[in-house]
């Protein structure tokens, strides 16, 4: 089977075997088993030689996401092992969760690997489907509406991004006929220059509102601050980390297909507005927020739009940040709504008055997550930091009249962020709730989040060379 086969089938096959497994534990470890085995099978990614592969394709854009997925996906694993107790699922709800997390895991990888457009929109659905499951399966009324939200929503998205779809076929098929090579993205995009660029414009359109809503870029974000507060903890870096990136990927790949066109309407403007709009609508709500998961989502609405700006910039130092942005938020978010998840479950709400003091009553659970903030924020020596400074360079070298709507976004946010760190972590300790789980859970807890910021660390100061070559060639495909 080829590799990229392999990594969409194996999450599959191991959802399979949890909807067999009923206790806790053992299927807690399971999870963690074939997150494991995923992790380690995407690891010869970066030495694949790359190229297509029926419906699949491997390339430098795409292997760099796939890894960094399936790392989330075992640290994911991970720390369910330690929260999955103070979720008190019964049978069921356990068995559902952790089939659906599989199951997701291996859409996750198909979207980011499909070459053929069509088998990346079912991908995406799919993901978008087992991510409702997850977030409805406490079943309580808040769970069920944001899970109902978060299916409508999406849905309307992802209507609108297969209407693009097939209207991107239908700009190909004077050229190829009729066959699925009419969906395949490099064919697309070999012969783009030959087609009609008023279609290529539509169904750029289609494909920007579609993919967008799924990457929570404003106006149709409002799915994801339910979500990701609402559902079980774990969802929320799954959300974060992993469906936003594959949906901001599908609209880069049609970005290049569109821009390959030189009669084409450049798909830059477009990029440019839903990120700036996202950018200073989200950072503008963080200083409304209370509740400690859902001002984080909003962040990640912040970061998705940050990401659209750099990609809307094009060019390969813009696309490097943009690329960069999106590894360095998947990793330090998720280790943000590790710690949140925890810190909630000691403090019995997540409440941002309710969790205060984490320094001074867990040390190592508390300055983990402050460091976790502080990332998120945008402060040196982090990840975003070299991502956001790379973008504001070419801001203000491409489009200076960008600076000063960046400048409020970035600073507002960051102070809001700043806000809440302080109030999380630092002054006079909160009361643990009377059922807060064991200690133990800790071990769960702390090492996804440290893993997550020692490698958020190497992004931002010391980027290796192999994968900065990786990130250089990722760059100059969406053009």
């Amino acid at each position: 089977m080829p590799l990229s086969w392999a990594l969409v089938f194996l999450p599959w096959a191991g959802a399979v075997l949890l909807a067999v497994i009923r206790q806790e534990r053992p299927a807690a470890l399971a999870n963690i088993a074939v997150s494991a085995a995923g992790f380690l099978l995407s690891l010869a990614l970066p030495g694949h030689p790359g190229g297509n592969q029926g419906w699949t394709h491997i390339d430098a854009l795409n292997t760099p996401l796939v890894v960094l997925s399936f790392l989330i996906g075992l640290t994911s694993a991970v720390f369910s092992l330690g929260a999955i107790a103070a979720e008190r699922f019964d049978a069921l709800r356990l068995r559902a969760y952790h089939v659906a997390f599989q199951v997701f895991m291996g859409a996750q990888a198909l979207a980011l690997l499909a070459d053929n457009m069509g088998v990346m929109w079912v991908a995406i659905e799919i993901a978008t489907l087992a991510s409702v499951l997850i977030v409805a399966v406490h079943g309580t009324p808040p769970a069920i509406e944001a899970a109902w939200k978060l299916f409508i929503l999406c849905g309307v998205g992802i209507a609108l991004a297969l209407f693009g779809t097939i209207i991107l076929y239908l700009a190909a098929q004077p050229f190829v006929g009729h066959g699925d090579s009419g969906l395949s993205w490099s064919v697309l995009r070999g012969l783009a220059a030959r087609c009609d660029p008023g279609v290529l414009n539509l169904a750029f359109v289609f494909l920007l509102v579609g993919y967008g809503t799924k990457a929570g870029l404003v106006p149709l974000h409002s799915w994801l601050p339910d979500a990701e507060a609402e559902g079980p903890i774990a969802i929320s870096a799954v959300l974060s980390g992993l469906l936003l990136n594959a949906a901001l990927h599908a609209v880069v790949r049609a970005k290049a297909i569109v821009g390959a066109h030189p009669g084409a309407v450049t798909p830059e403007p477009f990029l440019l507005a839903f990120g700036l709009a996202s950018l200073l609508v989200a950072a503008f709500a963080l200083w409304r927020r209370r509740d400690a998961r859902r001002f984080f989502a909003w962040s990640s609405i912040e970061h998705m739009g940050l990401a659209a700006i750099a990609f809307g910039l094009g060019g390969a130092t813009a696309n490097l940040a943009g690329l960069l942005h999106m590894l360095g938020h998947s990793l330090t978010k998720s280790a943000v709504f590790f710690g949140i998840g925890h810190a909630a479950q000691r403090k019995g709400s997540q409440k941002v008055a309710d969790i205060g003091g984490l320094a001074a009553s867990d040390p190592a659970l508390g300055w983990g997550l402050a460091l976790a903030i502080a990332a998120v924020a945008g402060l040196p020596p982090f990840a975003l930091f070299a991502s956001e400074f790379l973008l504001l360079t070419e801001a203000a070298a491409m489009r200076w009249w960008l600076i000063l709507p960046l400048g409020v976004g970035l600073l507002t946010a960051a102070a809001a962020k700043i806000q809440t760190l302080q109030a999380l972590c630092l002054g006079d300790p909160t009361r643990d709730a009377a059922d807060a789980p064991a200690r133990w859970t800790d071990r769960t807890t702390l090492g996804p989040i440290w893993l997550h910021l020692g490698l958020a660390l190497v992004l931002g100061i010391a980027l290796p060379g192999p994968l900065a070559a990786l990130l250089a060639a990722a760059a100059r495909i969406p053009g």
